[in-house]
């Protein structure tokens, strides 16, 4: 019954968007303004549900919810970094950037500085920040078909890529911010129905607190199924039923002592705890209890504080930078409008961010098993079958994978037009043809990637990705809107020199290691390490070739930031 919900959820989803898709191209898209803004024509209220439905990705859906479980209330810190990102876009970014009258970011910093390079080394990153995003879309969408049908994760890709090409080549811009603005109001639904009613189960339930628990334990005996050979750690001694490859020994049904420690599980083995067992954690998750669990720096980990902080910084200010986010704005009639849209997004986000918490807290009493195969993601997913079983469980994860896949979907849709957009102005010379190559080559770079990631979760890539916006595309923006002396060189350098240690970090978590101490903190969140080394590199470096500022400083600055009725020529 749960694989015939999630399949109906998923066709119903994906023939809202043909519908809602339609609607948004009864004006065919001809033009380069049609598939890249919209023609400059959407109203604050649906730009802000399409940049909230952006926002809203895999990460948002299934990452958050899944991190509350694993490290507790310390990853509160990242949605309320996201929402209060849009503050400082409001305050210093949306109203100037859309007064520049340029498509891209790319074309604002050629524009700004006159640098055809520059304008080269900004489409780098943007590209660079969108494969990162797309990487989680790809993954959550894997995860959902894998958790509910039972499906190869590479259905769930192929499934993305197909709606989003169908979408994005036939209207660009136009076409998905009507699809965008329903989606948002669709996942809130699919994330907010479920969490009230699962809320009502726990309560009639008894309303046990999570946080009293001394470490998670299983509430009825449980059977776990681990799909990859997984280290976990037993934080107390307990006995299972194994079924498979423990500690390199194949056991067929036997009852085994579990010492407290790390013990190896090999694919596809199954062990059956009874109740009140303690929970194993995968190697990569932390053993906290309630306590500490329920604390806001509770992590057991070194530098926890550093890590915390420089994930909220890089959120906060990837925020800022984020290309298919800023591009929404190009879409408003005008600054003014540009300005109320960002002001309604951060009470959109809020509303929504709400719930994902209540399913962390949830899944620590229901689903303490995701700690063990360290498939976190899956909370939101699993919670409602584990709460309500039968019909009414069923339901509900119809309705939550509906919403699933609208994130990954509404998500993928900007990223690609963003990328899209960028290499078709920058490496093809423009028109609609470019613009439907560069769609394939930004879902294809990602494809080529999403299977040698390893087991990082959504949010874990999104964070990454917003590493990468804030230690690049923020300075570049902040400085090149507020600071009238800044060079193309500077510029220049201080994108290569931030960008550049961001993808590294980046790319030697993901695929180096393991690491640990200073290290390990450091490449996982690099951001306050970086960001202050690219502002100083932009900035000490135009001010050594204070002579190269652009002659139209004067001007470019002007137009920035007076009202868009009067012309500066």
């Amino acid at each position: 019954m749960v694989v015939a919900a999630a399949l109906t959820a998923l066709v119903a989803v994906l023939g809202m968007m043909g519908v809602v898709g339609s609607y948004g191209r009864r004006r065919p898209a001809h033009t380069t303004s049609d598939f890249l803004v919209a023609s400059r024509g959407v109203s604050p209220a649906w730009n802000a549900s399409a940049i909230s439905s952006e926002y809203i990705s895999a990460a948002a859906f299934l990452g958050t919810a899944g991190l509350v479980l694993a490290y507790g209330a310390d990853m509160l810190w990242l949605p309320i970094g996201a929402a209060a990102g849009y503050v400082l876009l409001l305050a210093f970014v949306t109203a100037p950037l859309r007064r520049s009258g340029a498509y891209t970011i790319s074309d604002f910093a050629e524009w700004r500085l006159g640098s055809l390079t520059v304008r080269r080394v900004v489409s780098g990153c943007v590209c660079v920040i969108g494969w990162f995003y797309l990487l989680p879309q790809f993954q959550g969408a894997g995860v959902t078909l894998r958790v509910l049908t039972g499906a190869p994760m590479w259905v769930g890709w192929a499934v993305v890529v197909g709606v989003v090409l169908l979408l994005v080549l036939s209207g660009g811009m136009r076409s998905i911010t009507v699809v965008q603005g329903v989606q948002y109001w669709v996942k809130l639904v699919a994330v907010a129905v479920p969490a009230v009613a699962l809320l009502t189960m726990w309560h009639l339930d008894g309303g046990d607190d999570p946080t009293g628990r001394q470490l998670p334990s299983f509430d009825r005996d449980t059977t776990v199924s681990v799909q990859a050979d997984v280290i976990v750690y037993v934080p107390d001694d307990t006995t299972a039923q194994v079924h498979g490859l423990l500690d390199g020994d194949d056991h067929d049904g036997d009852d085994v002592a579990l010492a407290v420690g790390k013990h190896s599980l090999g694919k596809g083995t199954a062990l059956v705890f009874p109740e009140g067992a303690p929970v194993p954690h995968a190697e990569r998750l932390p053993v906290q209890d309630g306590h500490t669990w329920a604390m806001p720096f509770g992590r057991d980990q070194e530098h926890g504080l550093f890590a915390t902080y420089s994930a909220l910084l890089g959120v906060l200010l990837g925020t800022m930078g984020l290309p298919h986010i800023l591009m929404r704005f190009y879409t408003d009639r005008c600054g003014r409008a540009a300005r109320r849209t960002a002001a309604m997004v951060p009470v959109l986000l809020s509303l929504f961010y709400v719930f994902p918490a209540m399913y962390g807290a949830l899944g620590r009493l229901y689903t303490p098993d995701l700690l063990m195969t360290g498939d976190t993601d899956a909370t939101i997913l699993m919670l409602p079958q584990r709460l309500a079983p039968g019909l009414a469980g069923v339901l509900l994860t119809g309705l939550v994978a509906a919403g699933a896949f609208a994130a990954f979907i509404s998500t993928s849709c900007g990223i690609v037009v963003t990328i899209a957009g960028t290499i078709s102005q920058c490496l093809l010379r423009g028109g609609v043809r470019a613009f439907r190559i560069g769609a394939l080559i930004a879902l294809a770079v990602p494809l080529t990637m999403v299977s040698k990631v390893g087991p990082l979760g959504a949010a874990g890539l999104v964070t990454l990705a917003l590493t990468v916006s804030a230690c690049s595309l923020c300075p570049l923006l902040v400085l090149g809107i507020w600071w009238r002396r800044l060079t193309a060189l500077g510029a220049g350098a201080g994108l290569v020199v931030g960008g550049g240690l961001a993808v590294a970090a980046g790319v030697a978590w993901l695929f180096g290691g393991p690491w640990d101490g200073w290290a390990a903190a450091i490449l996982a969140q690099p951001a306050m390490a970086i960001v202050p080394v690219t502002f100083a590199v932009m900035i000490g470096v135009s001010l050594l070739n204070h002579r190269r500022v652009p002659r139209r400083a004067g001007r470019v600055m002007a137009r920035l930031h007076l009202p868009e009725e009067i012309v500066i020529r």
